[in-house]
């Protein structure tokens, strides 16, 4: 049974950092693209980072481009999101997912698995 689990939010006042993680079981993770995702309260669910299985691929979506940064354990079985500079339109339920597939996806559709999500909230 393959498990994925948010943990890492919480509240941070704007321009604050949060660190999320992500850890897998029942899957071989390393042979899983990941990403992370985002849903704000009234809107769809929006793509925020991706980062291929080996680690060396990553694609951010523009609004978090430059503040946050993706990167796996594949040792630990973990995925992370280091979050800086958080600003209140940061603020949602961040799930990650994992894609069997050859390439990035932006279109959480095209994952396989997620999780149930941790909530980040930024004050401004």
């Amino acid at each position: 049974q393959v498990q994925l689990v948010e943990s890492g939010g919480g509240l941070v006042q704007a321009g604050g950092s949060l660190r999320l993680s992500c850890a897998a079981s029942g899957l071989t993770f390393s042979t899983y693209n990941m990403g992370w995702f985002r849903q704000a309260p009234g809107k769809e669910r929006e793509f925020v980072a991706a980062i291929s299985r080996s680690g060396l691929t990553t694609d951010y979506a523009d609004s978090v481009k430059g503040r946050f940064t993706i990167s796996r354990d594949n040792a630990k079985n973990t995925l992370y999101l280091q979050m800086n500079s958080l600003k209140p339109e940061d603020t949602a339920v961040y799930y990650c997912a994992a894609d069997p597939g050859r390439r990035l996806y932006r279109d959480s559709h095209e994952y396989d698995y997620r999780g149930q999500g941790t909530q980040v909230t930024v004050s401004s």
